[in-house]
């Protein structure tokens, strides 16, 4: 009998502390995106209209990702992060178009995002990247 009333007052006990952990003012929970970090080659080449749909010059913010990533466009002007991982420098690139030569973990960069690295003449560099959550921008 002491056993049963133990267990009860514990379960008791227990329920009422997770009903009494706070929620955020507005009532919902956040849910909080895993962050996967890429390692891969980073080039550069001249945008165009991309896959994704839009006219894109050089001096925009832009980035083609592998063809098998890509997908069917679900990633579409979804930001990333870029670091060079050489000399730490650091870009944000904006997912507008697919790249047939890249493997899934390499990025095609417009000369604005690739200058942000390293530059143009060193043509290729081992980068280091993330997918930033679908509402973010810089």
């Amino acid at each position: 009998m002491l056993r049963m009333a133990f267990f009860l007052f514990a379960f008791f006990a227990s329920t009422l502390c997770a009903l009494a952990n706070p929620l955020p003012s507005n009532g919902t929970v956040a849910v909080v995106e895993k962050r996967v970090t890429h390692t891969g080659r980073g080039t550069w080449y001249d945008p165009g209209l991309g896959n994704c749909g839009y006219t894109d010059s050089s001096s925009d913010p832009v980035v083609a990702i592998g063809i098998g990533r890509y997908g069917d466009g679900g990633n579409c002007n979804q930001w990333i992060y870029i670091e060079n991982t050489a000399n730490g420098n650091v870009a944000y690139g904006q997912t507008r178009d697919s790249c047939q030569s890249c493997s899934d973990s390499d990025l095609d960069m417009s000369p604005d995002v690739f200058q942000q690295l390293a530059s143009l003449d060193v043509g290729e560099l081992t980068i280091s990247w993330n997918f930033m959550p679908m509402s973010w921008s810089p």
